[in-house]
């Protein structure tokens, strides 16, 4: 974006995540000079807010609604860097003037904080870093975590399995991957209330959340974060997937405490989820393959939900398990 000019210096990069992406934007932005505005929803685990606070980046947290409502936080993201590309024209014009100070200008220059509260005074601009539309996301994948997959099996890989949020991840690696060896297979875990399991294996984008009488204004209740969708997005176009499996709040709970207690792994809900996905993978194919998935968050920024036992309480989620017979296997 800074190359292009989309971006300038000591402008502000905006998002809207429910966490992870915004993580990594608020830690990048200010090694270019550039801040950051993040929109989350409010039911994401506060910890993730706290972190991007900590780093720098201003937090707008919003109630959770359709992409379709206006005030979706990827929509009020996207709205942000308008809003910054508008105040920094603005700013421009009144700044030609000639001999006149802004106080002169009797109201030409906005007050951002009164126009948007808690969005700070943005005069350089803002871009819309767009995740789940931007390809920019897929080549990262397709340039760099599929060729580290590639190279640290030195090609010895039989199947990959990963969550989709926006789709980069499972996009880039899977076309990456194909393309080196047809004979890789890559499949999808996907959480309840996402619709991309039948996507993938009926043609058809549904999940039984969106049932008539049964629609709930937020399918994705679910303790899993960041993982699970009910649109497609280009990057998901892109991939190249051979099948799908769903998994269960209860699994991705589970999962993520055996791999604490034997693997010393202390991971966050979708990470546990793609474990989730690599232990069906590995049923569906049987023994001697080599399954690769993503491990991308860590627990830390699930404290309050996802580790918490009171909230896995009241939701029927307290883990039990003392080996995988929550997956009914061994």
């Amino acid at each position: 974006a800074l190359e292009s000019g989309e971006l300038a210096p000591g402008g502000v990069v905006t998002e809207g995540s429910a966490g992870s992406t915004a993580i990594s934007l608020a830690t990048v932005a200010p090694a270019f000079g550039c801040k950051c505005h993040v929109v989350i929803p409010d039911d994401a685990a506060i910890e993730k807010s706290q972190i991007l606070e900590a780093l720098g980046a201003t937090v707008e947290r919003v109630r959770p609604v359709s992409i379709t409502h206006r005030d979706h936080y990827v929509n009020i993201a996207k709205r942000r860097a308008l809003e910054a590309n508008e105040l920094a024209a603005k700013d421009k014009k009144v700044s030609q003037v000639d001999g006149k100070d802004w106080d002169q200008m009797d109201g030409c220059v906005p007050d951002p904080e009164k126009e948007n509260p808690g969005f700070l005074s943005y005069y350089k601009g803002g871009f819309f870093a767009d995740q789940f539309e931007n390809l920019a996301n897929f080549r990262a994948h397709y340039e760099g975590t599929g060729p580290e997959i590639w190279e640290q099996t030195d090609g010895n890989v039989d199947a990959f399995v990963a969550a989709a949020g926006t789709g980069g991840t499972v996009a880039g690696v899977s076309t990456f991957l194909q393309e080196k060896s047809p004979k890789i297979k890559c499949f999808l875990i996907d959480p309840p209330g996402s619709g991309l399991f039948n996507k993938v294996t009926r043609g058809v984008m549904y999940t039984k959340e969106e049932a008539e009488g049964r629609r709930l204004k937020n399918p994705f209740d679910t303790i899993t974060e960041g993982i699970g969708i009910n649109r497609l997005t280009k990057n998901f176009m892109m991939a190249k997937l051979d099948g799908a499996f769903q998994g269960t709040d209860k699994e991705a709970v589970e999962m993520s405490r055996f791999l604490l207690k034997n693997d010393g792994l202390f991971l966050g809900s979708s990470s546990a989820m793609n474990c989730v996905g690599a232990v069906r993978v590995a049923k569906a194919l049987g023994p001697g393959h080599t399954i690769v998935t993503i491990l991308c968050d860590n627990g830390m920024r699930h404290l309050s939900k996802f580790y918490d036992p009171k909230y896995l309480a009241q939701y029927g989620l307290t883990p039990t398990a003392t080996g995988l017979e929550f997956m009914s296997t061994k």
